[in-house]
Order: C-alpha cells, then sequence, then structure tokens
C-alpha cells in the first residue's frame, strides 16, 4: 500500500496501487521525499498514478540512492510523457535526449544560478523534468524550488486582477551568448536559425494548469522579456518586481544534493535555481526534459 507521512503540505485522498511507497512532505509549500521506491525495478503503471497524483500535490519530488542507468533514467521519464531535446545544451553523444549539465573550471556556469522556469522560449514549455546528480562538490550546488501559485497568491487581490488580463513576450536570450564568439556572418546565421525555429512565443502572465486548475504566475527572469503592450519603462518595473517573488524564502524548497539522488519536478507552477556557490569544483547533473502543453 502506498503511505503518505502527513506533515507540512497535504495530498489528497486517491485509491492507487503501489508497493511498500512513501510520499514524505519535505516542504511547507511543496516538495517530497519518495521512499521505498527502486527505480532500477520496473515501475507499474499504479506506482507511475501514484508518482504522477503526488507531482501535482507536491510539485518537486525528491528520490535519494537511486543508481540508475542513463536508460532506466530516460524510460523512467518515458513514463510520463514525451522526451524532448534541448536546442542548446550538451548532450550524450549516443542520447541526445540526456542533457548533461557539467560545470566546473573550464565550464563555468551559464545561466542556471537565476530563477527560471525551464525553456518558456517554446510554444509549448515543458511539462517537467527528471535531473539527477552524477557528482557533486563536498558541499554547496543546492537547488531551490519556488511555488508560483503560492506567490501569485500572496498579492493583493488588484495586483492578481490587474496581472490576470496581461501576456508577456519570451526568449532565449541567455543562450544567445553561445554564438558571441563566432565570426559575424556566421553568428547571425546561427541566430536568424534559431529565430525562425522559436519566435518569441506570447504566455499569459497568469496560466491555468492543466491538471489541477490552479492559477500560476508564469513569468521569469530568465526568459521573460517584455509585458506585451506596454511601454519598455512600464514593463521593466512590473517585472523587476515580479522577479523577485520566487526570492521569499516562504514558497522555497531546497534541496542538497547527494550522488544518486534524483528529482522530478512539475515545470508548470514552479521556478527554479542551481545555487553557484561551488565554483570552481565539479557538479555534473544528467537531465530528461518531458514535453508540455501550450499554456492558457
Amino acid at each position: 500500500m502506498i503511505q503518505t507521512v502527513q506533515s507540512g503540505n497535504q495530498l489528497s485522498a486517491r485509491d492507487r496501487r503501489a508497493n511498500d511507497m512513501e510520499i514524505v512532505p519535505l516542504g511547507a509549500m511543496l516538495g517530497a521525499e519518495i521512499r521505498g521506491l527502486d527505480l532500477t525495478d520496473k515501475i507499474d503503471q499504479g506506482q507511475s498514478e501514484a508518482l504522477n497524483a503526488a507531482l501535482m500535490a507536491q510539485k518537486v519530488l525528491v528520490f535519494r540512492d537511486q543508481d540508475i542507468t542513463s536508460d532506466q533514467h530516460l524510460a523512467f521519464g518515458r513514463m510520463f510523457g514525451e522526451v524532448t531535446i534541448h536546442p542548446f545544451v550538451p548532450h550524450l553523444p549516443e542520447m541526445p535526449e540526456m542533457l548533461v549539465l557539467d560545470n566546473h573550471q573550464d565550464n563555468p556556469v551559464l545561466s542556471t544560478d537565476m530563477w527560471h522556469s525551464d525553456e518558456t522560449f517554446r510554444e509549448e514549455p515543458p511539462m517537467g523534468s527528471i535531473l539527477r546528480c552524477r557528482e557533486m562538490p563536498p558541499v554547496g550546488g543546492d537547488t531551490m524550488w519556488a511555488d508560483m501559485t503560492a506567490a501569485l497568491g500572496g498579492l493583493s487581490d488588484k495586483m492578481q486582477g490587474f496581472l490576470s488580463g496581461l501576456e508577456a513576450i519570451h526568449d532565449f536570450k541567455p543562450f544567445r551568448r553561445r554564438f558571441a564568439g563566432l565570426p559575424v556572418k556566421e553568428r547571425h546565421e546561427k541566430l536568424a536559425e534559431f529565430e525562425e525555429r522559436y519566435p518569441n512565443p506570447v504566455h499569459p502572465v497568469v496560466t491555468t494548469h492543466p491538471v489541477t486548475g490552479d492559477k500560476v504566475l508564469f513569468i521569469n527572469e530568465q526568459f521573460t522579456l517584455a509585458i506585451k503592450d506596454m511601454r519598455e519603462d512600464e514593463s521593466r518595473t512590473l517585472l523587476d518586481f515580479l522577479f523577485t517573488l520566487p526570492r521569499i524564502p516562504e514558497y522555497q524548497f531546497r534541496l542538497s544534493w547527494e550522488k544518486n539522488t534524483i528529482a522530478f519536478w512539475d515545470n508548470r507552477p514552479t521556478q527554479h535555481y542551481a545555487a553557484n556557490d561551488y565554483f570552481p569544483q565539479r557538479r555534473t547533473m544528467h537531465r530528461i526534459t518531458i514535453k508540455g502543453v501550450r499554456p492558457n
């Protein structure tokens, strides 16, 4: 039977099948640890349904001591939807779906030390991501998540009403730096190619989660360029304020990684931030990303 330890955030009751699996809430707003589940074993339908329900309720799931192969990591991701390929981040040569985030003295962090939701430069941003720790420095390198449903709910009714009709323009802006060292002609050609593939999508500032129905503040400092139909100074002032909200500790959950720890998060109602406090030591993570739908 599934067991839910009731502390912190709560899970709704649901008839589901699993073998000795515990869902232990870790944070007041979001985050839970899954215990008693070995991802090297075949995950059955009851377990996958229980995990999906837990993800919707807790937004971030943590699995410890999971010494899985890359094939098993990929297979686990595919249980929850179509797996995508990131257009800018390096991947395993034999497995393009597996992002490799390998940061060290010779490869500093590009942009993950900034609050963001993954890949909102896409028309259909990801549903979620599954990140596995492969190598970790002795201290540092934590990841934090923020609950953007809670952040929206913390605003005044008047501000929530004002935001609900707005739209924001998104862009792959941090990845533009990857082309900076190219010859001018090649740089312009490459940028034009990616701009055609990923034309600036416009997403609602307040979205509705497609499963839970929760309202979500859906802007982020990494990829949101501007509020549509606002003057630049108006847009910047509003976004600068909204970008402060995930920094509020009451909305956050923080994970200290160990080798073979896995985090699976719902990208739609959360933002995350990977602390870059370990440089120049090495931190290596592998990530699978699951396709989502157009935000509404």
